[in-house]
């Protein structure tokens, strides 16, 4: 399937928020610490101004004389005036001509007739601020440029800029790199789940770094493990029920093929065998089927009481014929899960028990508990389970003894294990002192959880139709 291209990539995008938010946080920063120099600049002008009429109303001398002993600085100077008429000033800076300002002479001696001694007026050389002090002769009027304060501001603001734009070029060269090699496992991940199929599920990602991203790479690789035993699960549940499918099909077509229509005694044994192999396959069905129920998590969940669970228990497999049925103990705990799956399990080790042992042989049924597990067991006095056995007894379709006269679909252990792990627990197999094995469920006390969801196999009926449209 094509992938639909994208115009601008995830790591363009993410480069580009990360290079807005600097950019935004320069742009702030620098404004900032603009208006802050700006206004340090003028308030600096407003104090020499300050000192400037203090120092001029205090002297006592004409302006002419007062003006000609004012030293200029680089960005003001200071006039002599009588009405428009220049009397004396400082030498003019560069940039700064005062006294050949006509327009601006004339606004300064405006402004003092009208008693307007302190303010801004604006000249051919920019913006100015000035102050001044009426005496003797005149007056004498200090006058500051605002321009030549601010170059040094400006020019620190130009450099701020420059030097902020080669950080940003910087921080767009090393992004670019840092989130390639950021979104590496991505890309791999990509890559890996375009080349899994399911008919190859082997392909892993290579772990990369040590951060999040590169964990994602450790969880990738255990979903995949976890769909892969689930396939394998579901691949193992098609080739066994295709096996035991197998079998009564080609039991009830031989025996038709075989059959006389003409003999009636013939077609009674035929139909007799065919509904015989049909209740075999309908058993295999449901046991299929409650497997699937109880591995997909379909269970409830209760407070139980294990005593009154195993007198429960023991009242139904006394009436399995051919043994004597004792309770050899009953735990006083209680555990939280599906009382009737339990009881289901629980009786299926009965039942294992008395189809594998020798008739009219005793078996006792029992519940322990520990700090934190109850144990309830099914003992029997029969010829055991070898050690080396013991890992294929809870496997699907496997069966240790094919003797006749055992029934059954070989999955009744099966299910047994899948209600012990769907209540966090588990199975195990141990000898009977004197001979024959001990079957033990394995429940935890503190099991408030709801039980575990396991993968879901594929279901008997799915089976059958897949058959059935590939036959």
């Amino acid at each position: 399937m094509s992938r639909t291209t994208r115009p601008v990539s995830t790591r363009v995008r993410l480069l580009g928020a990360i290079l807005g938010v600097v950019l935004l946080g320069m742009i702030l920063a620098g404004g900032v610490t603009f208006l802050v120099q700006s206004d340090r600049v003028i308030a600096n002008a407003e104090r020499q101004l300050d000192g400037f009429v203090a120092t001029a109303s205090t002297s006592g001398q004409d302006a002419a004389d007062l003006a000609a002993t004012v030293i200029p600085g680089r960005t003001d100077g200071t006039l002599a005036l009588a009405g428009t008429q220049v009397l004396a000033g400082t030498p003019s800076p560069p940039g700064l001509r005062l006294a050949d300002d006509a327009e601006l002479v004339a606004s300064l001696a405006q402004a003092i007739a009208d008693g307007r001694l302190r303010g801004r007026l604006d000249s051919d050389q920019g913006p100015v601020v000035y102050a001044a002090v009426e005496g003797r002769g005149g007056a004498i009027v200090q006058v500051i440029s605002v321009d030549q304060r601010m170059e040094l501001v400006a020019l620190s603001s130009v450099t701020y800029g420059v030097t902020a734009l080669g950080v940003l070029i910087l921080i767009g060269v090393a992004g670019y790199f840092v989130t390639g090699r950021l979104f590496s496992p991505l890309r791999r991940l990509r890559a890996t789940a375009d080349a899994i199929t399911i008919d190859d599920l082997g392909t892993r990602l290579r772990a990369h770094g040590n951060d999040e991203i590169s964990d994602l790479t450790t969880s990738v690789n255990s979903m995949l493990d976890r769909l892969a035993m689930s396939v394998d699960a579901q691949r193992q549940l098609l080739d066994d029920v295709r096996h035991e499918l197998k079998t009564p099909i080609t039991i009830v077509r031989g025996h038709l093929e075989m059959m006389d229509p003409a003999d009636p005694h013939d077609v009674a044994e035929t139909r007799d065998l065919g509904i015989a192999e049909l209740d075999r396959l309908s058993r295999l069905v449901d046991d299929i089927d409650a497997l699937a129920d109880i591995e997909s998590g379909a269970l409830s969940a209760a407070v139980i009481d294990v005593g009154a669970l195993t007198d429960r228990v023991a009242e139904l497999a006394g009436a399995i014929p051919g043994h004597t049925w004792t309770v050899e103990q009953r735990a006083r705990v209680r555990i939280r899960g599906d009382a009737d799956r339990l009881v289901q399990a629980w009786v299926q080790l009965a039942d294992n028990a008395a189809k594998y042992t020798p008739d009219a042989s005793p078996i006792e049924i029992g519940s322990t508990a520990d700090d934190s597990t109850a144990q309830l067991w099914v003992r029997d006095h029969g010829p055991g389970i070898p050690p080396a056995a013991r890992h294929r007894v809870f496997r699907r379709f496997d069966r240790l003894s094919t003797r006749r006269g055992v029934e059954g679909s070989g999955l009744g252990l099966s299910i047994v294990d899948a209600i012990a792990k769907a209540h966090d627990g588990h199975c195990s197999i141990s000898d009977t002192p004197g001979g024959g094995a001990t079957l033990t469920l394995h429940i935890p006390l503190t099991s408030a959880q709801s039980p575990a969801r396991l993968p879901t196999p594929v279901r008997a009926g799915d089976v059958v139709m897949q058959r059935e449209a590939t036959g």
